[in-house]
C-alpha cells in the first residue's frame, strides 16, 4: 500500500471518511486515527491498523454539544459544568450512549467516551460531517503517541488514506477522562487537563486512573505509550552497569547529568515548566527510541502536581515490560 498523502484539504478528508476509510487528524492533545464512529466497518479498520485489542474502547469526537447529544442519552449537570468550562479542549466525558453507537466503539459497555477537540482544522472537518469520528491516537497500539503529522506517516502511513497536517500538538498529552459514579465526578484517565483545574469547577473529584485489563475508558491498560527500547525509571548504578555509556539515552525534566553523553540527552523543559514538558514528552521519547541506543533512562519522575501527575502516569506505563 502507498504512503498517506499529507495536507490541509478538509474537503478531501471528508470524502475519504464518507467512503469508510481512515484519516489522521490533528488535535491539541495528540494526532488521532479517525474513522466514521457510527460505521462498524470503518471502526474495525481502526482496530486493525493499530493492532489494538477490541476490549479497549474508543473516543468519539464531535464539534458541538448539540451533535454530541445525537449519540448520548444526556449530559448530567455536573459534567455539563466541565463541558461548558473546557470544551473544546483536552477533556473527555464518559456518558450513557444511545443505541446508534456501535458496540465496537464502547467495548460493549453502555457508556461512550466523547470530546470536542480544540484544533481549528479538525473542528472545521467535524463541522461538515454528519457523524462523529472515532479516533484513538494514531500510533501502533501500545507505542508512543504521535504529536506531528510525520510521526503518523512514519508509523501508520500505509494504513491511512490521508493525514491532515495541523502542525505540532499544543498540549502533547492525551485528554483527561471524567465520568460519574454515584453522582460524583471520577477521573478515569489523567491527561492534558489537570486535576486542580477540574476541581476548581466541580469541587473534589475521585481519581481512579489505575490500569485495568478490561478498561472502562480508553488508555487505562497497564502497559501503554511504550518505546521499543528498554525504558527504566530511576535505575540503580548496578542496573546501568551492563550498558555502555554511549548506548544509554536520558530523558530528564530540567537538569543535566554529567554522567551521560550530551548527544544522548533530551531535556523536557530546561526551565522546569510542566506545560512545555508535556508538549515535548512523546516527541522526545520517540527521538530517543529512534537513536542507536540500548536503553532509555528517566532519572526521576516529574513533580506530582498539575500535568506532572499525567506525565508520570504515562512514563510509568511506558516502563512496564
Amino acid at each position: 500500500m502507498d504512503m498517506a498523502k499529507i495536507g490541509i484539504d478538509i474537503a478531501f478528508a471528508e470524502q475519504v471518511l464518507k467512503q469508510g476509510e481512515l484519516v489522521a487528524i490533528p488535535t491539541e492533545t495528540v494526532y488521532g486515527l479517525a474513522g466514521n464512529g457510527l460505521d462498524t466497518a470503518a471502526i474495525l479498520k481502526i482496530f486493525k491498523a493499530k493492532n489494538r485489542p477490541f476490549f479497549d474502547p474508543l473516543i468519539l469526537h464531535s464539534n458541538s454539544v448539540d451533535k454530541v447529544l445525537q449519540f448520548v442519552q444526556d449530559i448530567p449537570p455536573v459534567l455539563q459544568l466541565l463541558a461548558d468550562a473546557f470544551w473544546p479542549g483536552p477533556l473527555t466525558l464518559l456518558l450513557q450512549r444511545k443505541t446508534i453507537v456501535p458496540d465496537l466503539v464502547t467495548a460493549g459497555m453502555d457508556t461512550v467516551a466523547v470530546r470536542i477537540p480544540n484544533h481549528p482544522l479538525t473542528l472545521d472537518l467535524l463541522s461538515i460531517l454528519d457523524f462523529p469520528l472515532a479516533a484513538p491516537s494514531a500510533n501502533p497500539f501500545g507505542y508512543i503517541s504521535p504529536t506531528t503529522a510525520m510521526h503518523v506517516q512514519e508509523q501508520l502511513g500505509e494504513e491511512v488514506s490521508y493525514i491532515l497536517d495541523g502542525g505540532a500538538c499544543e498540549v502533547g498529552l492525551e485528554s483527561t477522562i471524567v465520568g460519574l459514579e454515584n453522582g460524583k465526578p471520577v477521573i478515569y484517565r489523567l491527561g492534558g487537563l489537570s486535576v486542580d483545574r477540574i476541581e476548581a469547577v466541580v469541587g473534589k473529584v475521585i481519581v481512579t486512573a489505575h490500569s485495568s485489563s478490561n478498561p472502562k475508558a480508553p488508555g487505562m491498560l497497564k502497559s501503554h505509550y511504550s518505546p521499543k527500547k528498554i525504558f527504566l525509571i530511576a535505575p540503580t548504578a548496578d542496573e546501568l552497569s551492563q550498558y555502555e555509556t554511549s548506548k544509554i539515552g536520558v530523558l530528564n525534566f530540567g537538569k543535566w547529568n554529567e554522567n551521560y553523553l550530551i548527544e544522548n540527552k533530551m531535556i523536557l523543559s530546561p526551565s522546569e515548566n510542566l506545560e512545555e514538558a508535556a508538549k515535548n514528552l512523546f516527541a522526545f521519547l520517540r527521538k530517543l527510541d529512534a537513536m542507536d541506543l540500548e536503553v532509555i533512562v528517566l532519572e526521576k519522575l516529574l513533580p506530582e502536581t498539575g500535568l506532572g501527575l499525567a506525565m508520570n502516569d504515562r512514563l510509568k506505563r511506558a516502563a512496564v515490560r
